[in-house]
């Protein structure tokens, strides 16, 4: 995978460099201090994973990644602890409190891998994903998606005729879903974007349906 890093202190991409070298399946391509000129960077190339800090000082981690209208999977990684559920609401792959050991590192791009793994195993013609329930890689054909709901550490994925719970994070499942189909409207709710019948400020209704619009989420 193609990776990239951002954080405004060297030292710390020093450490994110170094670790890098011990996973066989991370190259990394950059290294920068400057938010802004990895901006450009995104934008000339072609980038799987970004290693995000968030507290940064002329914009945020948080901020960046929320910019980029088709974001590669995204690491943050921050000394500060209160904004873990922020980072999730973007939907990155993992967070990573400083200072973190190789095996921690390893565990978070491992977790990217997969997800990079299940993103090319699309079916594009068919556009299906393939989801684990039980002991079983099942393939879901994606315009037979109504919704996706979290449940604990699992997801219902509600079809049109069945339903299938297979223990994959929101922000996960979020990633494989093309954007223009899908949207999340909930920390525990994705929406078909065709299955919707009605919606405004507060709900958004799939025929009988109802389901609630979080504070930090919107259907346009």
């Amino acid at each position: 995978m193609n990776a990239i890093a951002i954080d405004d202190e060297p030292m710390a991409l020093e450490v994110i460099k170094n670790l890098a070298t011990k996973v066989p399946f991370i190259k990394l391509e950059g290294c920068f201090t400057n938010a802004f000129e990895a901006l450009d960077h995104l934008q000339k190339n072609k980038t799987d994973l970004i290693f995000l800090d968030i507290k940064m000082p002329d914009i945020s981690g948080i901020e960046l990644s929320k910019s980029l209208t088709n974001p590669p999977m995204i690491i943050f990684t921050t000394a500060y602890t209160e904004h873990a559920v922020e980072g999730f609401e973007v939907n990155a792959v993992d967070y990573l409190l400083k200072p973190f050991s190789l095996a921690r590192f390893i565990k978070a791009c491992t977790k990217a891998q997969e997800l990079f793994s299940l993103k090319n195993s699309k079916n594009q013609e068919t556009e299906a994903i393939f989801l684990k329930d039980g002991y079983e890689q099942v393939r879901v054909v994606l315009n037979e998606i109504v919704y996706i709901e979290a449940a604990g550490n699992y997801l219902n994925v509600v079809l049109k005729n069945k339903k299938i719970m297979s223990r994959i994070t929101i922000n996960e499942i979020i990633q494989l879903l093309p954007a223009d189909k899908f949207t999340r409207i909930h920390r525990s709710y994705v929406v078909a974007r065709d299955k919707v019948t009605k919606f405004n400020k507060q709900s958004v209704f799939i025929d009988l349906l109802e389901f609630p619009i979080g504070s930090n989420y919107q259907f346009i």
